[in-house]
């Protein structure tokens, strides 16, 4: 396998190798709220890699069953075992001008159900679905949805289209990093299901599109603070601690908004929690074991 899928990785994860730390035995609906978001973070940052590499950290982590889509720049994966689907979207990579462009398309579209809905994470959308609804058509697991950045975006919009299609498993949950908004009120309340999104004190992604612009989030919005802690602020402290963050990513030499995008961030908050929440140290499965292995 090449070395620069390990060099994105890294970057990914905020370290010198990309690694994950879920071993799933069990169901996902088992799992508490910090175990089931540690292994949706895991499986976003899957999506930026290679079908091979992440087939091989997903079986692992307890996926045997890895389903790889890719149209016109616009790429899912798939994530299955016995008990469980997960639909993972693939956030913007610089370099590809497909993805970029996406983010960069802020004219609003009509939406399928009611409202408008951001016209770039919908043509992305608009790629991917027929194959992504073709490929969900006859399952029976349960079903869940997740993405960091455009991903995350599209992971929503493709939560909301399995809701009404004539897919038999609806979403059980959607769980986005980093995500941006997707579209007006009306589209995001629409249709109804369990979602989450996790913002990192300050990630400028999800501050885009603008408010101002009549763009919504999709999910209850769980807020990881300057030192990566889990919090509930008022919106004076809220300011303050992005100050606080701003200003000590400054110190570290690097731009607090767009460092705190970065999934490998969430991963490592997110690990932190639950091993501050279990009492333990998690053991991580390293980007060596997959050269070692291949």
């Amino acid at each position: 396998m090449g070395s620069l899928a390990y060099q994105v990785v890294g970057m990914l994860d905020g370290s010198a190798e990309g690694h994950v730390y879920s071993r799933l035995e069990e169901p996902i609906e088992s799992l508490g709220f910090l175990r089931r978001s540690l292994l949706f973070a895991e499986l976003s940052s899957l999506s930026y890699l290679s079908r091979c590499e992440a087939g091989f950290l997903a079986n692992r982590v307890g996926f045997p069953e890895i389903r790889y889509y890719d149209n016109d720049g616009a790429q899912a994966y798939i994530f299955a075992n016995a008990n469980d689907a997960v639909v993972t979207c693939r956030g913007t990579q610089p370099g590809d001008w497909n993805d970029v462009r996406a983010d960069l398309d802020l004219k609003r579209a009509m939406a399928e159900t009611a409202g408008w809905v951001h016209r770039g994470f919908k043509r992305e959308v608009d790629d991917l679905w027929p194959r992504l609804e073709q490929a969900l058509a006859t399952n029976r697991r349960t079903l869940w949805f997740a993405g960091h950045s455009l991903g995350g975006a599209m992971a929503a919009i493709c939560a909301g289209r399995c809701k009404l299609s004539y897919i038999r498993s609806n979403p059980r949950a959607l769980f986005t990093f980093g995500s941006p908004r997707i579209g007006s009120r009306r589209y995001v309340n629409f249709v109804q299901f369990e979602a989450y999104r996790w913002v990192n004190n300050n990630d400028i992604v999800p501050r885009v599109p603008p408010a101002w612009l009549g763009y919504r989030h999709k999910g209850q919005e769980v807020y990881l603070n300057a030192y990566g802690k889990i919090r509930r602020l008022t919106p004076w402290q809220r300011m303050k601690d992005r100050w606080r963050g701003f200003v000590r990513g400054l110190r570290e030499g690097s731009f607090d908004h767009f460092a705190d995008h970065a999934i490998g961030q969430y991963v490592a908050h997110i690990r932190s929690a639950v091993e501050e929440q279990e009492g333990l140290a998690l053991r991580p499965i390293r980007a060596a074991q997959i050269r070692h292995a291949a």
